[in-house]
């Protein structure tokens, strides 16, 4: 439980009330009432709804992503070693749930899987992008619905991306400034330059001035700590000055002298993880989680995802202000937008009306020109047939004339025969 704060008697200026800008009246209390609280009750609130951080990790395989976030938040996650035979990028999504002192974190780690391991890396990125605008879009959708539930939503928009760089020592990648130039106005960019043990620190800092250099060059965003708190102006100014965080990682203890350590053992000495003559990574973890936490969210939701907001809602329509640069309110832009709509639903039912005219019409004449070519076609087979029945009649009629002349000239042959037959038969007798 927080201390109770200590209140103390109100002082009465000589003046009542003051007046100051915009109509704003300043009233002096006479008493005390309680709502200096106020800041003890939120911090209550928070910790009894616990916290969540989303954290984007973008880097080749077996660059030590899953390490780094293991010594970052002192625990194993357990995950599994990647493959390089991914034939496209993905992303590995990871939450857990973490608990120091009696506050709660909801802790969601995103992973590139298969990041630079194609020949043609040109769409690398893309998923990336997809990946960072679907949250995005999750938080507008619960934003516009009409019943909402912020309470129990929970929020998935990335809010800081730990940018591995490989520790070449010459510049970076065309890949990695391609990726940084297409994620750095949705996210905010922390590079780092990955196992900065093997590399000597001369090389290293002319390798930082270098990647600085061509983020600036190539007008890439990244992360810059708020410099407009006091209490956290000179630290975060500084650390400024060290970007890219040169940072290796590692859970092993390793014995330096009579004390145990986290580090990496090597024939040459012990490279120390929490040591800052080392490598960066203590101030990669005071900076991301000790001093700007709260930062790069208020940055997610105020900056990255204000500006997706607006994008998604000026495509749609919807505008601040009407022609006459006067401001509008949402029901006027809805009313506006729901003429339109009606009046565009009118416009194109007339012409879908219009155009299923023009086809009927043009279906009519393609049938009246089918019906006429068939009609012409049954009036040229209905003469042929007749020209064919007039040609069997007289046929027919031929034909039977043939018997008749047949039959005549069969009874005449029989005739002669039986005479034929007579006359022998006589002459026979005759002749006996």
């Amino acid at each position: 439980m927080a201390e109770k704060p200590m209140f103390m008697p109100t002082q009465i200026p000589d003046d009542e009330d003051i007046q100051r800008e915009d109509n704003i009246r300043c009233l002096t209390m006479f008493g005390h009432f309680g709502f200096e609280c106020l800041p003890h009750q939120l911090v209550n609130r928070s910790i009894q709804q616990g916290f969540s951080f989303n954290i984007l990790c973008v880097g080749e395989t077996g660059i030590g992503k899953s390490t780094l976030i293991d010594t970052l938040f002192n625990t194993n996650l357990k995950d599994k070693k990647s493959s390089h035979f991914y034939s496209n990028v993905e992303l590995k999504i990871q939450t857990f749930e973490l608990q120091e002192s009696n506050v709660q974190l909801k802790l969601t780690v995103v992973k590139t899987v298969g990041y630079g391991d194609q020949i043609n890396k040109e769409a690398s990125y893309q998923p990336i992008v997809d990946y960072i605008d679907a949250q995005f879009e999750a938080y507008l959708q619960e934003e516009l619905k009409i019943k909402r539930s912020f309470v129990d939503y929970h929020d998935s928009r990335i809010h800081v991306c730990l940018y591995f760089i490989s520790p070449t020592g010459h510049s970076l990648k065309s890949l990695d400034l391609l990726t940084m130039k297409n994620i750095g106005s949705k996210v905010n960019i922390i590079p780092l330059i990955a196992k900065a043990d093997t590399i000597s620190k001369n090389d290293l800092q002319k390798f930082k001035c270098k990647i600085m250099s061509e983020l600036v060059g190539n007008g890439i965003q990244i992360y810059q700590f708020p410099t407009d708190d006091e209490t956290t102006a000179q630290v975060n100014s500084s650390m400024n000055g060290h970007l890219p965080f040169a940072v290796a990682g590692s859970m092993d203890e390793v014995k330096v002298g009579k004390r145990m350590v986290r580090g990496r053992q090597y024939p040459w000495g012990v490279l120390q993880v929490e040591n800052e003559n080392h490598c960066d990574f203590v101030k990669l973890r005071d900076m991301l989680l000790c001093t700007n936490m709260e930062d790069l969210k208020e940055q997610t939701h105020t900056h990255q995802y204000e500006c997706y907001r607006c994008c998604k809602l000026q495509k749609i329509g919807f505008t601040d202000v009407g022609p006459d640069n006067q401001p509008v309110s949402f029901q006027e832009i809805y009313e506006a937008k729901r003429h339109e709509f009606c009046d565009q639903c009118q416009r194109e039912e007339e012409e879908l009306k219009q155009k299923f005219m023009q086809r009927v019409k043009e279906k009519e004449i393609t049938f009246k020109d089918a019906e006429k070519e068939l009609q012409d076609k049954f009036e040229h087979l209905k003469r042929v047939q007749q020209e064919e029945t007039i040609k069997l009649e007289e046929e027919k009629r031929q034909l039977e004339e043939e018997i008749i002349i047949f039959y005549k000239m069969k009874a005449g042959s029989e005739t002669l025969q039986t005479q034929g037959c007579t006359n022998i038969k006589k002459d026979k007798d005759r002749k006996k």
